[in-house]
């Protein structure tokens, strides 16, 4: 038995747009597959294109910080990265909640954690001057 030959269909032009949100509106609303071979598709990769980020300022308690940083460097990671690891972790486990955590010591509550629960304060031999106490070092 032999191959059916397969047909060669006539793909439609790719019309001309004026801007990206009138592609994105015809692109919405037809097949890809009417315009394009996907057969000869290729993939290709975009080593230097990175997602794009907005900076944000978050205040977190010191003890966390501190926490944070121990864990990084554990890790040999910068902890802005790895709070972003961790972020992510959790925003994609609450978006799908069958998904579980991949590392389950992040659910630890306050309770479980006495020297750190709530109203715990972490102090220092000496305090470092602050916009609010500028006189805190002084004098010891």
């Amino acid at each position: 038995m032999s191959k059916p030959k397969q047909r060669k269909v006539e793909k439609k032009p790719i019309p001309q747009f004026r801007d990206e949100a009138e592609e994105r509106e015809f692109w919405e609303t037809h097949d890809t597959s009417d315009y394009l071979d996907w057969s000869r598709g290729q993939l290709i990769a975009f080593p230097n294109l990175r997602p794009s980020t907005t900076t944000i300022s978050l205040r977190l308690p010191a003890p966390l910080l501190a926490d944070l940083r121990v864990l990084a460097n554990k890790r040999d990671v910068p902890y802005q990265s790895l709070l972003k690891v961790f972020l992510a972790e959790r925003v994609a486990a609450e978006q799908d909640p069958t998904r579980a955590l991949p590392d389950q010591r992040m659910q630890r509550t306050a309770s479980s954690r006495p020297d750190r629960g709530r109203g715990a304060v972490r102090t220092s031999k000496r305090s470092k001057p602050t916009r609010r106490n500028p006189k805190a070092a002084r004098g010891r």
